[in-house]
């Protein structure tokens, strides 16, 4: 695994993390959540991102 795609596993996590806490907290909603989670998985194209969820 090249250091951009360390990069990306690491942002798309981070971004990830951050979706479930606004989810935890009410700010947004799970279809929401799926949404936008699919936009980060087009930026940021984790390998992992299935293992993650």
């Amino acid at each position: 695994m090249s250091q951009t795609q360390i990069t990306n596993e690491i942002k798309y996590k981070i971004a990830l993390s951050l979706l479930n806490s606004m989810l935890e907290k009410g700010l947004i909603t799970l279809s929401e959540l799926k949404e936008i989670d699919r936009l980060n998985r087009n930026s940021f194209t984790p390998s992992l991102a299935e293992v993650y969820v």
